[in-house]
């Protein structure tokens, strides 16, 4: 892939992808890291066609993040510490009062539900695209979406 197109779409894919890969790791270090080794591929694929490059972007964030916890399973859960940074870097890049009011909801989703929900809503990605980046069908993309936002509006409305 050129070098300048690369350039242009991290500039324009950077903060979908971290916070996407924010809320599949919930930890600041791996999320860099997942997004890292995702634009690196990016950088060494070939003919990488520029149109589907975002759904291919979060399919590779993903898959690593899954090899990340088959090579890791057996450590143990993060601390308190490591989730309170996560949610430092939210904060970061979410300004607003209302949007971090959200994006607290969405992360007491459970990790399915946030994935879609983060996908969907804020990478606006079709379910078609979703589907293919989670490797589950359209119609349990669709099941997974509405079931999250059900619960998405029950966590909100008892805060």
């Amino acid at each position: 892939m050129d070098h300048g197109i690369l350039e242009r779409l991290f500039a324009e894919h950077y903060n979908g992808a971290l916070l996407y890969a924010l809320s599949l790791a919930k930890d600041r270090a791996l999320a860099e890291d997942l997004v890292s080794n995702a634009f690196f591929k990016a950088l060494t694929a070939r003919h990488r066609e520029e149109a589907s490059f975002k759904s291919w972007l979060f399919t590779v964030i993903r898959n690593e993040h899954t090899s990340y916890h088959r090579r890791y399973r057996r450590q143990a859960e993060l601390s308190d510490s490591l989730q309170d940074e996560g949610e430092s870097l939210l904060a970061e890049l979410i300004k607003d009062e209302e949007y971090r009011a959200l994006y607290h909801a969405i992360s007491l989703l459970p990790e399915g539900y946030r994935e879609v929900i983060t996908l969907f809503y804020f990478e606006e990605l079709s379910v078609r695209e979703i589907a293919r980046v989670t490797k589950k069908g359209e119609g349990l993309v669709k099941t997974t979406l509405c079931r999250a936002r059900i619960k998405l509006k029950e966590i909100l409305e008892g805060s």
